[in-house]
């Protein structure tokens, strides 16, 4: 009852059709004719000889063939006998029709009503340690059983009995079909009921990941593609076993199973396979992980200066750390590669070629950025929050990343320099020294011949006084830095300690030098000025 059982299990029975061969005798037979004999009784050794060539009749292995016969071989001989097997057997003999075994001299035939289905050797009968007439006999009862039992599939009564199974199979299948029709309508509906009552939104806080709505859908997808699944495999259960019960159609039936088990077989044997690895990659996962811990303790204690090393500054912590991340991260990579699934294999070699080449192409002037980001913070050319100008950018550090550095003008417009650019220009840092000696912020003023020129140091130096966020000390100083044609240029110098208020700064000491020249009388001849003193007003303003 094995085809009933199927039918009633038929998962079980997928596994027991799983289990047999999944390629048809078929496929192993040589369209040879087998010679009735050979009178000159050559043989000639070949491979076939070690292992031996099966003979294989309705998906069974009857027995093995070692020798050769004249120009045939093991292999050649044994798809022949599967083939006089394969008519002997649709000719459908009477049950009492037996196989004889005719002893020829040097070798022996089995004959079965006048037709010889095989010839057996000395050199057949020699590793199984008998007699060539013992082996004969032995050869000639598995075939004459594996006959009848071919003819008997083939009867009438057999037939109708697998026809009955296969219609009991057709039954099965149709009302499974009946119960998923009249189940997922109703699971349906029932999402679409409690869509709005029961399924809540999935948020963070008042962030709304997904909303009940696609949350709804999302389920609804899920039950339809839960309901095609299963038709998918009601049909691949039912189609194998109904071309099963049927002897023409059951080497077809093995291999549509082979086609699913085939893969899941070797996924299942790559996968036990791949057992051993998991523990090599769980340790080097918790080593590399406690590495990462430790190097992450000692950096962080460096960093708030509870361990200091002479020549190692503070601020090297943070990035050091994550340059020893990636290379501890990149060593552990290495480390688990050969134990991943797949690593050895040409494919997984070939993409990871070609993602090389991929990334060696397109990221030059990344790693360039890269390698600038990373010289900049250990020259310590600026920090964060520091007044720098960069080329034509004048303003406070924002962000410096190993990819990019972004600036914040004082026009409050964010600029990002690209690293590779920055190591290349004039970095001018304001903030380094102004908490300490002082930032010293200096303009230049004309004045012609016929001001004082003790008067006008004394005139720069007392605007510069009344500047808010100039220092007393160091106190200011002038320079006079050129002797023009008709003037002379002063340079004023003072200092001050805040850094982010150069502008601010600057334009307070400008507006005080102009109130201080104004009200000692004194012209400031800058840009250029001539003028001929016939009665001109003279280019100070007059007081408001």
């Amino acid at each position: 009852m094995r085809a009933l059982t199927a039918c009633l299990i038929p998962l079980a029975t997928l596994a027991l059709i799983g289990s047999a061969p999944a390629q048809p005798a078929a496929q192993e037979r040589q369209p040879v004719a087998l010679p009735v004999h050979d009178s000159a009784g050559a043989h000639t050794p070949s491979p076939d000889s070690i292992a031996g060539a099966p003979v294989v009749f309705r998906e069974d292995t009857l027995f093995r063939l070692y020798g050769s016969l004249g120009p045939f071989t093991a292999t050649q001989r044994a798809g022949a006998v599967a083939e006089r097997m394969t008519e002997l057997s649709n000719r459908r003999s009477d049950s009492r029709d037996s196989i004889a075994v005719v002893d020829a001299g040097g070798f022996s035939e089995l004959v079965s009503r006048g037709t010889v289905i095989m010839t057996v050797l000395d050199t057949d009968a020699a590793p199984l340690s008998k007699t060539r007439d013992v082996v004969s006999h032995a050869y000639a009862i598995r075939l004459q059983r594996a006959v009848r039992a071919a003819s008997t599939e083939l009867s009438a009564r057999a037939l109708l009995i697998d026809a009955g199974y296969a219609a009991i199979a057709t039954v099965v299948l149709l009302l499974a079909l009946a119960l998923l029709h009249f189940a997922f309508p109703r699971i349906y509906r029932r999402l679409e009921a409690i869509r709005r009552t029961r399924i809540p939104a999935l948020r963070i806080q008042q962030l709304e990941l997904l909303s009940a709505e696609g949350i709804s859908r999302a389920l609804l997808l899920l039950a339809r593609a839960v309901r095609a699944a299963v038709t998918v495999v009601l049909f691949y259960v039912y189609i194998p076993l109904v071309l099963r019960f049927f002897p023409w159609t059951e080497p077809l039936s093995r291999r549509i199973v082979g086609y699913a088990l085939t893969p899941l077989g070797a996924m299942w044997s790559g996968f036990i396979g791949f057992v051993p690895s998991i523990f090599y990659l769980l340790v080097i996962v918790l080593v590399t992980r406690y590495v990462l811990k430790l190097i992450h303790a000692i950096f962080r204690a460096i960093e708030t200066g509870a361990v200091q090393f002479d020549g190692f500054y503070r601020e090297w912590a943070d990035p050091t750390y994550k340059i020893a991340r990636v290379l501890v991260l990149a060593f552990a990579a290495v480390a688990c590669f050969p134990y991943l699934p797949g690593s050895h294999t040409d494919a997984f070699k070939g993409v990871s070629l070609f993602l090389g080449v991929l990334f060696s192409l397109g990221s030059s002037s990344a790693v360039s950025n890269i390698v600038a980001g990373i010289v900049l913070t250990y020259t310590r050319a600026f920090e964060v929050g520091d007044r720098v100008k960069i080329g034509d950018a004048v303003g406070d550090v924002t962000e410096r990343s190993l990819l990019v550095t972004r600036v914040r003008t004082i026009k409050n417009v964010e600029v990002t320099i690209p690293n590779g650019a920055v190591l290349a220009a004039q970095v001018l840092n304001y903030t380094r020294l102004a908490a300490g000696p002082g930032l010293v912020l200096n303009t230049s003023v004309t004045i012609g011949y016929d001001a004082p020129w003790r008067t006008v140091h004394a005139l720069l130096t007392s605007a510069a006084a009344r500047t808010e966020n100039i220092v007393a000390e160091p106190a200011p100083y002038v320079l006079q830095t050129s002797l023009d044609d008709f003037f002379v240029s002063y340079e004023i110098n003072a200092v001050t300690r805040r850094a982010d208020l150069m502008a601010a700064t600057y334009s307070a000491l400008h507006s005080h030098i102009q109130d201080a020249f104004n009200e000692a009388g004194v012209e400031i001849m800058s840009p250029h000025y001539n003028s001929l003193r016939d009665g001109n007003a003279s280019t100070i303003p007059a007081r408001v």
